[in-house]
């Protein structure tokens, strides 16, 4: 069995004002079977999914877990958690008999549980009902069954060493005690080695071994025990002795006594002692014998490991077959690495399960983006705006003119990605669901409308180059731009050059056309950049020998340098740039 499906009403960040419909909910996220991996800025939503899960189920570890004021949405009085289960085994099935709602499917049984919590305050008081299972009202889940229902969860910033050092109710000894090697408790092998030990010590402090035999070499334990029992004579009776041994030989001491480290590693680090205590929960969650809920909320996956421990420990987490897992996190490294069809994004007050149900990507798409979403492109996934480019011209660029222009890319949090092709639509339609759901983000496309202003001709085996009718020219552009704004829609806007490419637009540029010449006649020192500059840039473009980045870079140093006081803010009127001014202001506009 697995969580299939969560819903909230008024809790915490998921809310709405006026009374609850239990036909719709704040949020409502479905979940993958296997590994899930919640992610997004902070204050989207990552920790409240996983709290409201943790509240309803409880935890393995037996964490403290109570509602208060904060967990209801803004004023509201009352708020509501469900949880679907699903995918249940007849063996899982028959801890929650009575449960259950099940149909049948071509003759198979299928059955779901659903766990309903709620709760309202009034006066300062928060009162909560006993979970519920069914429909509407449903029956109180008693203890048995609730047993069969606890998560582990690991939290953020985890202590690890405090959980794997012997200590009284240590999480190792809890997490031993469920595994089948300590299920014999009265006749467990430890428990005999306890006993001898225990006797050793008895016999140590009585100047013997444990077979009776004098300690010839060492009579200091039972010179200090004479030592005590003299002075206890004094405060009892005479013949009053002691004895000193260790703690009685119960499984639950000997598996709290036990302590978890690597070999040959003395004081291990934060990362390594987090590696460890995560294995140990998995162990536990992966157990052979178990018949109940296998889910394991781990927030912040990343917390203490490297970049490349990330990478595997989330390679780990992949495989697992059995086990469910929902894992929070903040790092684009991790979303790089785990496919996008097991990923939600938690943003705009929701969370968006990305499977191929929920998101209107192709199949191929989807491989491509496993294939080529790396951790750059994965910022994506933590930006209120995006600004899609063709290549690294516009992404050098296009941060310092959204600075001079008053939208710095950071402070309103957009990011510029680089496609490095036409294949804008791979990941604008990430955030294109087949619910029409607004993911709230604005997103840019920045391209060229990519009609030539000149032509390349044969002529005695030489190749000349003409200028294409002016008329003709601007007219065969804007019908280009025209067609390419058509295809974006939604979720995008496209923005396109009114001219042939953004280095045309910049030779044009009432305000970059001067720093635009002057740096390409430094990158190219050939050709008639003074005389012809139309005509040089065009043979450059059509032969595809224009260094588009090293001029991209040399204009970016001097507007960083001797090109400070350059205003940029002029591009808003500049008619072969404004369509940059338009794109930059659509990103950072909420």
């Amino acid at each position: 069995m697995y969580l299939a499906n969560l819903k909230l009403w008024n809790y915490r960040k998921f809310g709405s004002d006026g009374d609850i419909y239990n036909d719709s909910p704040d949020l409502n996220v479905d979940f993958h079977e296997g590994l899930n991996l919640l992610i997004g800025e902070n204050d989207s939503g990552k920790t409240a999914i996983i709290d409201a899960i943790k509240m309803v189920l409880k935890t393995s570890s037996n964490d403290w877990i109570r509602l208060d004021e904060d967990d209801f949405y803004k004023e509201s009085q009352e708020l509501r958690i469900e949880l679907l289960l699903s995918g249940f085994s007849d063996n899982e099935a028959s801890h929650f008999t009575e449960y259950l709602t099940t149909k049948f499917v071509d003759g198979k049984p299928e059955h779901k549980l659903k766990l309903i919590f709620t709760a309202t305050r009034a006066d300062n008081k928060i009162k909560t009902k006993d979970i519920r299972a069914g429909e509407d009202v449903g029956h109180v889940v008693l203890a048995e069954a609730r047993d069969y229902l606890k998560s582990t969860y690991l939290k953020p910033l985890r202590d690890a060493r405090s959980e794997l050092i012997p200590k009284r109710n240590s999480r190792l000894s809890q997490i031993f005690s469920e595994h089948e090697a300590f299920k014999s408790h009265e006749s467990h092998l430890l428990l005999k080695v306890y006993n001898e030990f225990n006797e050793t010590i008895e016999a140590y402090f009585d100047g013997k071994k444990r077979d009776g035999e004098i300690l010839i070499e060492d009579q200091k334990g039972k010179a200090l025990k004479s030592s005590i029992d003299g002075t206890i004579s004094q405060f009892f009776e005479a013949s009053t002795t002691s004895t000193l041994k260790t703690a009685s030989a119960q499984m639950k001491k000997v598996l709290e006594s036990l302590e978890l480290s690597l070999v040959d590693v003395e004081n291990p680090g934060l990362g390594s002692l987090n590696r460890l205590f995560m294995a140990s929960e998995l162990i536990h969650l992966n157990k052979n014998d178990w018949s109940g809920l296998k889910l394991g909320l781990v927030e912040e996956i990343e917390a203490h490991l490297h970049p490349q421990v990330q990478l595997k420990v989330i390679k780990s987490l992949l495989s697992f077959e059995k086990t469910q897992l929902l894992l929070t996190t903040h790092s684009p490294n991790l979303a790089s690495q785990v496919p996008l069809k097991n990923q939600i994004i938690c943003r705009n007050n929701n969370a968006f399960p990305m499977g191929s149900k929920y998101t209107n990507l192709s199949e191929d798409q989807y491989i491509f983006l496993d294939k080529f979403l790396d951790v750059t492109r994965s910022s994506l996934f933590f930006a209120r705006g995006l600004i899609l480019v063709e290549g690294w011209s516009e992404e050098l660029l296009i941060p310092i003119i959204a600075d001079r222009i008053g939208y710095n890319l950071i402070d309103h949090e957009v990011t510029v990605i680089n496609v490095s092709n036409l294949g804008f639509e791979n990941y604008y339609k990430i955030f294109s669901r087949t619910d029409d759901k607004d993911m709230g983000i604005k997103i840019s496309v920045i391209t060229d409308c990519d009609f030539a202003a000149y032509e390349e001709i044969i002529e005695d085996s030489e190749k000349v180059y003409y200028e294409v009718d002016k008329k003709e020219y601007l007219e065969g552009c804007k019908n280009a731009a025209k067609m390419i704004e058509e295809k974006y829609n939604g979720v995008v806007q496209a923005y396109v050059a009114r001219e042939w490419t953004l280095e045309w637009c910049l030779m044009k540029s009432e305000v970059l056309g001067n720093l635009f010449l002057e740096v390409a006649k430094t990158v190219h020192t050939k050709g008639a950049w003074i005389t012809e500059p139309e005509k040089q840039l065009a043979e450059k473009l059509l032969k595809k020998t224009l260094n588009k980045s090293e001029i991209a870079y040399q204009m970016l140093k001097k507007l960083n340098e001797d090109k400070q006081n350059l205003d940029l803010s002029k591009l808003k009127n500049d008619p072969s740039m404004k369509h940059i001014f338009e794109a930059i202001k659509n990103a950072c506009t909420r």
